[in-house]
Parts: structure tokens; sequence; C-alpha cells
């Protein structure tokens, strides 16, 4: 018997959102995956949300990306912002449930696949000083730096910084939210040469209107960035979404 298996004698591994038992550490139990809803198939191009059909490998915009421009060039995302996503992202956001990373980061890795590049750098979007103060830790930026050891890529936990407070995003309509972040974050200046011509990969927990991506790209695109794509462990996904091919 090896240390693993004397240790899960006397701590059995549970699911990671509830105290049932699971074969193996990190996992979820039958009833917690079925409340997860892992997006796969067909999906929208610039921001990952599940699109009804068929994916024939064309690439596909959902309404939302067909009618608000984005400044990145692809998007995906692990989880629909609901039942089990959303507690995983409360409990890592607010629950010191920081372990919630590892098994987390598999599941950007894996949907990431299709966007990923070998010259990327992988960038969180940070949190202002006076909420990383409170909350003491960047959830994205553990995300973001546990997809870049699986990934091997280059990780930068500051190539973005955020100049001034905003508002919560909650409760707020689209047009709000995208005022609320105008202008929020810039590069860090010691970065800029590291950016230079680098297609960057930018990490969040959630993407609702895409506001705070926006303004992650369009910092890195006006500092020199050839490129920047989004991922985004968990969507929120509008009732009925569709989409539409683009050749």
């Amino acid at each position: 018997m090896n240390l693993q298996d004397a240790l899960h004698l006397v701590y059995p591994a549970q699911c990671i959102l509830c105290d049932a038992l699971v074969a193996t550490d990190f996992g979820l139990c039958g009833q917690c995956r079925v409340g997860t809803n892992f997006i796969g198939g067909l999906v929208c191009d610039k921001c990952g949300t599940p699109l009804l059909g068929d994916d024939d490998g064309r690439a596909v915009l959902c309404d939302d990306c067909m009618s608000t421009a984005r400044p990145w060039s692809r998007g995906r995302a692990a989880i629909v912002y609901r039942d089990g996503g959303r507690s995983l992202v409360l409990a890592l956001k607010h629950g010191d449930r920081m372990d919630l990373a590892r098994p987390a980061a598999q599941w950007l890795f894996a949907a990431a696949q299709p966007i990923l590049r070998d010259e990327m750098i992988i960038a969180p979007i940070p949190l202002h000083w006076t909420r990383l103060l409170m909350r003491r830790y960047n959830q994205s930026a553990l995300l973001s730096a546990a997809l870049a050891r699986l990934t091997g890529l280059v990780h930068c936990p500051d190539l973005l910084s955020r100049r001034r407070a905003t508002f919560s995003q909650d409760h707020r309509g689209k047009e709000a939210r995208f005022a609320n972040l105008h202008g929020a974050l810039t590069i860090t200046s010691r970065h800029q040469r590291l950016l230079q011509g680098r297609h960057v990969l930018l990490v969040d927990d959630v993407m609702t209107s895409g506001a705070t991506f926006a303004a992650g790209a369009e910092a890195c695109l006006r500092a020199g960035a050839s490129e920047v794509s989004v991922l985004s462990l968990t969507r929120v996904q509008k009732e009925g979404q569709s989409g539409s091919a683009m050749f």
C-alpha cells in the first residue's frame, strides 16, 4: 500500500461540492456532476457559450457576439454559470476554497484546446488592490497559474492592473457593465516589453456581458499585443441562445 492509499483509508476522497465519497481526489460525485453543466459540442467561437445544433467545424457566433463588437479573437468557457457551476465559482471566490483551482484548471484546459497556441502568454483579470486586500487572493490568478502549469505556457499574473476600483457588476445592465469597466484596466509598465507582438490568453472566473474581457483585451492590444483570446471558467447563458455560422 502506498502513502496515497494509506491516506485515503484515514481521509477518504470527498466530492469538492458536498461531503459524498468519490473515487478520486478533487472529483465530483454523481449528483453534483449531473448538476454541473459542462460545456461541449457546438459553442460560440468568441465567448464559448453553448449553442443549439451540431458542430461541423465552422466558426459560429452567438447572438451577443454578433451584436456586440469583441476586441478579442476567440474565446471558450468550461461550465455554464448555474447550479453546480455557480456553486463552484462562489466557493472559489467567496468561500476561501482555493483548492478548487486545481480541478477547475483541468476543466479550463479541456475547454481551451481549440484556442491554445504555443506562443501565448496567460494572464488573469486583476482585482483592484483594495478588493485584493479584503479577499486576500485573486481567484482568477489562481486559475491562470494552475492552467499555466498544465500547459507549460508563460504565466504573467500581474500583466494587467486595475487602476481604479470599479463597482460590482451584479444587477447591472449590459451598457452599465461596459461603462463601469471602460478604461479601468491597463498594462503594468514593467511588462510592456514582454507583451510586444505576443498572443495573450486572458483568464477569468465568470463571463456575463464580456465587458471585463473587453477592457482587458483593449488594454493588451493598445500596448502592443498581436492578438487576445479569452477563457472563462463559467459563462452566463441566456435562455434560447442561438448562433450563426461564419465562413
